[in-house]
């Protein structure tokens, strides 16, 4: 079964006042004032959302929501689903209706669209690069402000996994909290206490030492930080199978195959969601 057939989407609800702050931003005051002078009001038309790139798709329950809500007369005719393989020239989906309308939503779909399939395809290559390792590739909070929701489903349907929405999801305790308790057994101990019977605790550990505490005090996972893979090795076989463990800092795709050759449970990568270039999509007129 593939990926793109599996992809939960994102709630309706959810997407719509997102989708619907983006429009109103760009029509302004005046709404598109070249489009109205232009193109003439009973004017229908064909287009075709076409990748330029090869990718993956991800976002066109963004992209079909800006059409309709700039004019409910457009119909988006998907033909490539979130989470699918594209290669540069394929169709992604066709966008037929009210021409002024279509022209009117054409750039907010494609921002969302072309965004969130970057983010998708830039997890598929880190994913790509770890198939037949145990690790699985997650994303952080390093996300664009507003957008946490959108990017962190691209990351899914890149076939990647998600680490905390935000800071009620789980307790993680950095370098910071560590240096303001004073060490890293009283920063767990005040984690357990503060912390409900359900709610898991992660601890960011830079050296073995730090994490022979943590795994003496007792701890759900530990997170490698900057670790090279020899040390990331040694760290898995300390931890053996007590806590989760998941690696971090600076990976790549070309350096991700090293870091899951360690024996990680989890790699998570910051950039998926902070600096992931766009993938290439145009919006093109047909006969």
């Amino acid at each position: 079964m593939s990926l793109a057939s599996t992809l939960a989407p994102l709630p309706k609800i959810a997407i719509e006042p997102l989708v619907r702050a983006a429009l109103l931003e760009d029509l302004g005051r005046a709404g598109d004032i070249t489009s109205d002078a232009i193109v003439p009001a009973g004017l229908n038309a064909r287009t075709v959302l076409v990748a330029r790139q090869p990718g993956v798709v991800a976002g066109l329950d963004l992209a079909r929501l800006a059409f309709e809500l700039i004019d409910a007369r457009i119909f988006v005719r998907v033909e490539r689903q979130d989470g699918a393989a594209v290669g540069a020239g394929d169709r992604i989906a066709v966008v037929t209706g009210p021409a002024r309308g279509i022209l009117t939503a054409e750039r907010t779909a494609l921002n969302y669209l072309c965004h969130l399939s970057g983010v998708a395809t830039a997890t598929a290559a880190v994913v790509a690069a770890v198939r037949g390792y145990g690790a699985k590739i997650v994303c952080t909070r390093k996300t664009t402000p507003g957008l946490r929701a959108l990017e962190k489903y691209a990351v899914r349907a890149g076939g990647g996994g998600n680490h905390r929405f935000g800071l009620d999801d789980a307790v993680l305790i950095k370098d910071n909290h560590v240096a303001i308790a004073g060490g890293v057994r009283e920063a767990l101990r005040r984690a357990r206490a503060g912390a409900g019977h359900l709610v898991k605790i992660e601890l960011e550990v830079d050296t073995l030492e730090q994490l022979v505490e943590a795994l003496d005090e007792g701890v759900d996972a530990v997170l490698l930080d900057n670790m090279s893979p020899e040390t990331l090795t040694k760290a898995v076989a300390l931890v053996d199978g007590r806590a989760l463990t998941e690696a971090s800092g600076r990976i790549t795709p070309s350096t991700a195959p090293a870091v899951a050759a360690s024996g990680v449970d989890l790699i998570s990568i910051g950039w998926l969601t902070h600096s992931a270039p766009i993938l290439d999509i145009g919006l093109d007129f047909e006969p």
